[in-house]
C-alpha cells in the first residue's frame, strides 16, 4: 500500500513530484490556513505531513493522524508552530528547511533597513497621493548607514548574511545571542560580541534574527525600546511575537526610536493598527523568503526530508 502524504497547502509542483516518487500525495484543496479541526481531519491516516508555519502541530494532531505517522516536514526554518517534544516523543521525526532561505531573508531585511532609514515608503506614498513637492536640501532627509553600528540579535545563518550586506555598506557589526559565534565568523565580519543591554544601548540599527522561544517572546518590550537610542531603527524578519507590537507602536509614536521595518507580526495576518498609522513604520506581509527560487528550494527540501524518512534513510535537516 502506498504511503499517504498530506501537504497542508499548495506548494511548487516540483516538490509534489518528489513526494509522488515515495507515496500517494494529497494537497489540501483549501489554499488557506486550515482550522485545527480541519487540519486534524486532513491528516488522518497520513504517513507524512508537509506543514506550513501557520499549522499548529501538537500531540492532538499526531494522535489524529494515527500511529503510522512517521514524519512532519515544516516548510520553514522556524518551528515554533510545532510542539517538538510532544511530536518526537511519539516517534515522529520533525524536519525544517534551514540554509536555503538565508540570502533571500537577508536581502529583505536589508531592504527594510533601506526603506526605513531613507524614507522610501513615505516618499512613494507622497507621490502616489499626488501631493505637491519640490527638491530642496532639507526635503525628506533620511539617515546614512556608513560608519553606523548594526546590532544583530542572533548571528546564525541569516544574521551572518545580513552582516555581510551591512559590511558592504560600511557599517560596523555588533551581535548578541544564546551562544558566541566562532572566532572565524567574528574575524570575517569584524563583529563584536556584546551583552543584550549594551547592544540595545549602542546600536544604530537593531536587527532581529533569533528563533521564537519562551525566552525570546517579547524580547523587545517597553523596557528594551526605552534602552535604544532615539535615533535608532529596529528591523524584524524573525517572528512577530519577539516584539511587543503595542509597545513598539507607542515608542514610534512618541519618538523613543526613529523607525522600524517589520516583515513579521505578533498575530499574523493581523497587524497592530497603531503601526499602520505611522510613517516611521515600514510593514510588509511576511516576504522574507518570497522569491520563486527560495520558496521552491524550501518546498523541495521538505519533500526530500519526507522521502528520506519514508524510505528508511536519515532526514536531511532534522529538528533535534
Amino acid at each position: 500500500m502506498d504511503k499517504r502524504i498530506v501537504v497542508t497547502r499548495t506548494v511548487p509542483e516540483s516538490a509534489v513530484e518528489l513526494l509522488r516518487e515515495v507515496g500517494d500525495v494529497q494537497v489540501c484543496s483549501q489554499d488557506r490556513p486550515l482550522s485545527a479541526p480541519e487540519l486534524r481531519e486532513a491528516v488522518r491516516g497520513a504517513h507524512a505531513v508537509v506543514t506550513m508555519l501557520h499549522d499548529r502541530v501538537d500531540a492532538e494532531l499526531v494522535a489524529a493522524a494515527g500511529d503510522q505517522l512517521q514524519v512532519v516536514a515544516n516548510v520553514a526554518v522556524g518551528y515554533d508552530n510545532i510542539d517538538v517534544p510532544a511530536v518526537t516523543d511519539r516517534g515522529v521525526t520533525v524536519t525544517n528547511t534551514p540554509g536555503v532561505l538565508a540570502d533571500a531573508t537577508a536581502d529583505l531585511a536589508f531592504g527594510l533597513l533601506l526603506m526605513v532609514t531613507r524614507r522610501l515608503g513615505e516618499g512613494e506614498r507622497l507621490l502616489r497621493a499626488r501631493e505637491p513637492w519640490t527638491f530642496h536640501l532639507g526635503f525628506m532627509l533620511g539617515t546614512g548607514l556608513q560608519g553606523k553600528t548594526l546590532g544583530i540579535v542572533g548571528l546564525g545563518g541569516i544574521g551572518q548574511a545580513v552582516a555581510r550586506r551591512a559590511r558592504a555598506f560600511g557599517m560596523n557589526i555588533a551581535y548578541t545571542g544564546r551562544r558566541r559565534a566562532s572566532a572565524e565568523v567574528e574575524a570575517e565580519l569584524d563583529a563584536r560580541h556584546l551583552p543584550m543591554d549594551e547592544l540595545l544601548r549602542t546600536a544604530d540599527v537593531v536587527s532581529l534574527h533569533c528563533p521564537l522561544t519562551e525566552q525570546t517572546r517579547h524580547l523587545i518590550d517597553e523596557a528594551a525600546l526605552a534602552a535604544m537610542k532615539p535615533t535608532a531603527f529596529l528591523i524584524n524578519t524573525s517572528r512577530g511575537p519577539v516584539i511587543d507590537e503595542k509597545a513598539l507602536a507607542e515608542a514610534l509614536r512618541e519618538g523613543e526610536i526613529a523607525g522600524a521595518g517589520l516583515d513579521v507580526f505578533e498575530r499574523e495576518p493581523e497587524v497592530e493598527p497603531g503601526l499602520l498609522e505611522l510613517d516611521n513604520a515600514v510593514v510588509v506581509p511576511h516576504l522574507g523568503s518570497a522569491t520563486v527560487e527560495t520558496r521552491t528550494a524550501m518546498a523541495e527540501l521538505a519533500a526530500r526530508n519526507v522521502a528520506a524518512v519514508l524510505t528508511g534513510d536519515e532526514p536531511i535537516t532534522p529538528v533535534r
